[in-house]
């Protein structure tokens, strides 16, 4: 089954957040569990907590159809000893919110090297960020997104997301979400049925599809191989329509949330009935 929604507003509270993704016609969403451009924020009170519970339990969404996302700011590789010690802080907060929130994934950037250490510095020191708020939390999957690689942003190639894995010490606790865009704009291909299902082979040969927690469903505006993270509306962008199809009819990728970060909400009702469509399609 393919778990289909977006990254919907959670101003007002958490729970705010289940109802908008039950009104674009969603059986999984994303949510910041806090400002995301915020270093602080208030703690989660007894009351914002049950709420949102609550309102999940109506609404019929497990925590494996949510894929939290921590704050943009954070940066699990920093070079430099005190903005490191801050993100990751900030990373076990996260952490910490998601499990006062009975969720059990949180998707985040992995860092950035900023020009000071090699990348290979900086890939160890995310992993060890990874470990040290693993150790300090329980239940919560630590999920890496690929990125464009824009500026000094690693996890663009498969095999920056496959070191961080083996340099992690619970592999149970450590997953990967994939975005289109970001692959796209990395150099991966997605533009035909082909080129699609040869970048999926390839992700599963370097890293695994056993560690695939989530997807996130964007065309982009940006250029193949650009490395400029830029998204647009499905079918709209430089990746056009057939990935998005031929992704609804892989089997590797049930049962995960596959989350849309497109931009005009005013579609993603249409367009996770288009996805929908996809898999209907193929079963006639």
């Amino acid at each position: 089954m393919k778990y289909l929604g977006a990254h919907v507003s959670a101003a007002g509270g958490p729970e705010q957040a289940v109802l908008r993704a039950v009104e674009i016609g969603a059986d999984a969403f994303a949510l910041f569990t806090k400002n995301q451009r915020q270093w602080h924020a208030k703690p989660l009170t007894d009351e914002a907590i049950e709420a949102f519970r609550a309102a999940c339990r109506e609404h019929g969404f497990g925590p494996g159809q949510i894929l939290p996302h921590d704050s943009y700011l954070i940066n699990l590789g920093h070079p430099e000893a005190a903005g490191l010690e801050k993100s990751r802080a900030a990373f076990l907060d996260e952490f910490q919110r998601c499990e006062q929130l009975g969720l059990t994934l949180l998707n985040f950037h992995p860092g950035c090297h900023l020009k000071k250490i090699s990348e290979r510095e900086c890939l160890a020191r995310i992993a060890d960020s990874i470990n040290h708020v693993l150790a300090e939390t329980r239940d919560v999957t630590a999920v890496i997104e690929n990125t464009a690689g824009q500026g000094t942003n690693l996890g663009w190639r498969f095999e920056h997301l496959a070191e961080i894995i083996h340099q992690v010490d619970d592999k149970s606790r450590v997953g990967v979400c994939i975005d289109t865009c970001h692959a796209f704009a990395a150099g991966y291909d997605l533009r035909t049925p082909q080129a699609c299902t040869a970048t999926l082979d390839e992700f599963d040969a370097v890293v695994g599809f056993e560690y695939l927690r989530g997807m996130h469903l964007n065309d982009a505006k940006s250029e193949f191989a650009s490395r400029v993270d830029r998204h647009h509306s499905l079918g709209r962008g430089n990746i056009g329509w057939d990935a998005f199809t031929t992704l609804m009819r892989d089997p590797r990728i049930d049962d995960i949330p596959l989350v849309l970060e497109t931009i005009e909400p005013a579609l993603w009702a249409e367009e996770i009935a288009w996805l929908r469509a996809q898999q209907l399609d193929a079963a006639e």
